[in-house]
């Protein structure tokens, strides 16, 4: 079976590829879905973008430039490996015929590298560092899609969603933190169509794995810091004193009710918010001895119960970036609801209320870009609300529009409710 992730097959004509793939973008651009001719993870990508893009001519905009760029990327973990990047990619950046570029988890490029000749053909196109380089403001490109599919991946030629990247070919892989598993960003490799080939995406996905490994013998924490991840999973993963600690339910849950409550909580108070009125406070105080001995004496205290030092937690710098007024940094920062599984009373209300004030942020934003990325993500795909608003924000007669109309009249007729697909088609 075929590499998905490669762009030719072997014994693929180039020539011959470049032109079907074009003839399909065309089609699709123009309005006919229909998109056979293309791998699914390019046909994919293409969708997202048509729903994030009002036209496939669009460019990347900048949004890091000067002293902010400087600051930004000398801050970021990536800066750290940047040297490794430099060493294991950088005979293919001086040639002369390829870029190296290094983005964050939000696609905006940090370097970009290479021959002067090199550099200044990618200046077109906003090839630039503080460029963003998501599919969302970019369309389909290989930094940007491999953050997407959290993979790496090559992207050749035509299969670039807007037009003016059309004649470059890249290979991008995604890096992650070591010890919380989060994006970081990505490293590319841009060039000419000889970059489709095996080496330059096994190259890549080296790179990023040498990252990752040097990443984790740098940015363990501190002795006395602890970080706490929940959204998107089914149980807590911390990590304190060095060390790497997946809880179970209710230790989780435990431990999300005590960071949203600094101040403390009582044994009784966390056994309605677990358990509501079936609460059984024995229970209770044998959860908490045993949390305590998992996570440590000096973390945990008691009477009232509650968590002591520094506790970082992601579901709270989502809350704090809403609270900022940035709703496109939190939904960045969001991989998904927080602890999804849990019914636990307590832990219900702390989840709709952050995924409510995300979404409420949203629609007040008004920017069709981060609904757009709402909508992609698996708890976001049924919005009928926000496909609704989406949809009107389109131009009339866009291919987004009428893939938007689509699933609205799919998500109506699965609520029973009156279909909104005439007004989205005119």
């Amino acid at each position: 079976m075929p590499n998905p992730w490669l762009a030719l097959d072997l014994g693929t004509d180039p020539a011959e590829r470049i032109s079907q793939v074009g003839r399909a973008h065309e089609l699709f651009v123009t309005g006919e879905t229909p998109v056979d001719q293309v791998r699914s993870v390019v046909a994919d990508s293409w969708r997202r973008s048509a729903g994030a893009l009002l036209s496939p001519d669009s460019r990347a905009p900048i949004e890091l430039s000067d002293g902010e760029l400087e600051a930004y990327r000398a801050a970021h973990p990536l800066a750290r490996v940047l040297p490794m990047f430099r060493d294991l990619l950088g005979g293919l950046a001086d040639d002369g015929d390829h870029l190296m570029a290094v983005c964050d988890a939000h696609g905006r490029l940090l370097w970009v590298e290479g021959h002067a000749s090199a550099m200044r053909s990618a200046e077109s196109m906003n090839f630039v560092p503080g460029a963003r380089w998501d599919e969302a403001h970019a369309g389909t490109n290989a930094p940007g899609t491999a953050l997407a599919v959290d993979h790496p991946l090559q992207i050749f030629a035509t299969e670039h969603f807007s037009r003016g990247v059309q004649r470059w070919t890249c290979a991008a892989a995604p890096i992650h933190d070591p010890a919380t598993g989060a994006l970081l960003g990505a490293i590319d490799v841009t060039g000419g169509d000889h970059l489709a080939n095996p080496h330059s995406l096994a190259l890549v996905r080296a790179t990023a794995l040498a990252a990752e490994a040097y990443l984790g013998t740098r940015l363990r924490p501190a002795p006395d810091t602890t970080t706490v991840s929940v959204l998107g999973r089914e149980d807590a993963v911390v990590a304190v004193g060095g060390r790497r600690l997946r809880l179970g339910r209710r230790h989780s849950e435990l431990l999300c009710l005590l960071l949203v409550h600094p101040g403390g909580r009582t044994g009784d108070q966390l056994g309605f918010d677990l358990y509501a009125d079936d609460q059984n406070p024995v229970t209770v105080r044998a959860e908490l001895s045993r949390l305590r001995r998992i996570l440590g004496p000096s973390l945990l205290d008691s009477r009232p119960y509650r968590l002591r030092g520094e506790v970082s937690a992601d579901f709270l710098e989502v809350t704090r970036l809403l609270e900022q007024g940035r709703p496109g940094e939190a939904l960045a920062a969001y991989p998904g609801p927080l602890l999804p599984s849990s019914d636990a009373p307590g832990v219900v209300r702390l989840r709709r209320l952050l995924d409510s004030r995300l979404r409420t942020a949203i629609l007040a934003a008004g920017d069709h870009r981060l609904i757009q990325t709402w909508l992609a993500t698996a708890w976001g795909a049924d919005d009928l609300q926000m496909w609704e608003v989406y949809a009107a924000a389109l131009p009339a007669a866009s291919p987004a529009r009428l893939l938007a109309a689509e699933r609205i009249s799919e998500l109506t007729a699965d609520y029973g409710l009156a279909t909104f697909v005439q007004r989205a088609r005119h």
